[in-house]
């Protein structure tokens, strides 16, 4: 699913962090090692098809390395 991120994402949590996260050695072997967190949070989001809607969004995130994977989790509206 192809969208953009319109705005800050608010009421951002950490849901795991190093061993915890189940990609992390797929993670580390593309973008390198780093302090890998996943998290997640509520962003407004435009998908392909143009419509915006409120969604929960989930990333991987390394320090120096910036945030990778996004996803869309569901919609909030």
């Amino acid at each position: 699913m192809y969208f953009e991120i319109l705005g800050e994402i608010t009421e951002i949590e950490v849901i795991a962090t190093g061993h915890g996260i189940g990609v992390l050695k797929f993670l580390r072997k593309r973008y390198g090692a780093g302090q890998w967190r996943k998290l997640k949070g509520i962003a407004k989001v435009r998908k392909h098809s143009g419509s915006m809607r409120w969604a929960e969004v989930h990333w991987y995130e390394a320090h120096g390395i910036g945030r990778k994977g996004w996803k869309i989790k569901r919609f909030l509206d």
